[in-house]
């Protein structure tokens, strides 16, 4: 489904695979059978999610569960990118509807794949929390943003979510070899403790730089009267 809110609403997405994605989805949705509209695929996508979280759950006890981790994350990519690009290629766009489903998706599918994780052995608790808090931090202040600037921001420092989804996937796919890694003379560490740490610090990295930069533009945008 679109993801615009409305016409005064841009839609800024320049992420390193932006361009090729973007093209890669019209050619798909050109071709995507009259049967299948929006909706569908943001279900698939949603549902997507919450097959990877159970499982990452069920690699806890059958770790070849972990290949089927690689997989959901792939068709929730198609069900998630290609809603929007579907609809608007056919002109069936319902703008507020469209945001409003799909974020809302977007924060029940982090949910289920960050449970599947903290359940996985393969991240502790606390660090698949922390992710989830940072991730809603972040979440609240693009839509407050959207909101009050008219800019949806889907990437930041040229990082979207098919970027993260690829990472998660190659992080997966090297648990099948390890779940532990060293650093330097350092460890053994869970791998995903220490990309989570990371995560978590970058997304309240982008946090802090986007809420100082939108409220100086909202500053300069409505001066106090004299």
């Amino acid at each position: 489904m679109a993801t615009e809110i409305n016409k005064l609403h841009v839609r800024v997405h320049k992420s390193l695979l932006a361009d090729a994605e973007k093209r890669a989805l019209i050619w798909m949705a050109k071709r995507t059978p009259a049967v299948v509209n929006s909706d569908h695929l943001t279900i698939l996508g949603l549902i997507s999610m919450l097959l990877a979280g159970m499982s990452y759950w069920s690699a806890r006890w059958h770790k070849g569960a972990l290949v089927f981790v690689v997989i959901f994350l792939a068709t929730n990519w198609l069900g998630d990118s290609l809603d929007g690009t579907l609809a608007r290629v056919r002109n069936q766009q319902r703008p507020r509807y469209g945001f409003y489903v799909d974020h809302v998706i977007d924060i029940f599918g982090t949910l289920f794949l960050l449970g599947g994780l903290a359940l996985s052995g393969y991240m502790n608790t606390v660090v698949a929390l922390g992710m989830l808090t940072a991730y809603l931090m972040v979440t609240s202040e693009v839509y407050l943003a959207t909101h009050t600037q008219g800019v949806f921001r889907l990437a930041f420092s040229w990082f979207g979510p098919t970027e993260l989804r690829i990472l998660l996937a190659i992080g997966t796919l090297y648990l099948l070899h390890s779940p532990w890694v060293h650093i330097g003379p350092w460890g053994p560490y869970r791998l995903f403790d220490i990309g989570g740490t990371i995560a978590s610090a970058g997304m309240m990295v982008a946090l802090v730089v986007s809420s100082i930069r939108n409220t100086m533009a909202l500053y300069r945008a409505e001066p106090l009267p004299r």
